[in-house]
């Protein structure tokens, strides 16, 4: 069965769009074999940030999606972006702008007869939520992700029949936490 997978903040862009906040990614520098990945706590205007582009898919995702039928795909796995729908993460309303973002994104693979694999977190904790609250060290950022997933989840379970809560988990304990999203480093702090 012909497949893709992303994660949208590695292709969506438009960080800034649409009432957007900044995820942890949005604030994260590109890496090399000589020059590792720094992660900032807030967006510096003299940086580059190639997640804040990435493929710009938010302006691109008919043509994007096209050509995945083109090559005979029949799944599309994909993930929402936080902070398209929660721009801080810990709000209560939604961000109606970001919700009509992938109902036009699902009615176009719809279009194309793609069966979709929906990712709620992939990497893209929210940035003011890793500042704030030092990331998944605080148990509120459960009750913050719960409210983001019964959002999706009510607005989407008729367009989304697979869904994944988070991707690879497990890069929390194994390699770089921050980039899985989990923390902000916090002095005193074992990951322990």
């Amino acid at each position: 069965m012909g497949r893709g997978a992303s994660a949208a903040n590695q292709y969506e862009g438009a960080w800034n769009k649409d009432s957007r906040g900044p995820s942890i990614f949005d604030a994260a520098t590109a890496r090399s074999a000589t020059k590792p990945r720094q992660y900032h706590d807030h967006i510096h205007e003299n940086i580059y940030y190639p997640n804040q582009t990435a493929t710009d898919f938010y302006h691109h995702y008919k043509e994007d999606i096209a050509l995945m039928a083109e090559m005979g795909f029949k799944v599309f796995r994909l993930s929402i972006t936080w902070s398209c729908i929660f721009p801080m993460g810990d709000e209560t309303i939604p961000n109606e702008k970001g919700l009509a973002l992938y109902d036009r994104v699902f009615d176009e693979c719809a279009k194309y007869g793609f069966e979709l694999l929906v990712t709620i977190s992939h990497y893209e904790t929210r940035l003011h939520l890793t500042n704030t609250y030092h990331g998944w060290y605080s148990r509120k950022l459960v009750d913050f992700y719960y409210h983001f997933y019964e959002v999706v989840f009510e607005r989407y379970q008729h367009k989304v029949k697979y869904w994944l809560t988070f991707n690879e988990i497990n890069c929390i304990t194994i390699g770089d936490p921050y980039m899985a999203g989990a923390i902000r480093p916090v002095e005193g702090i074992s990951l322990e």
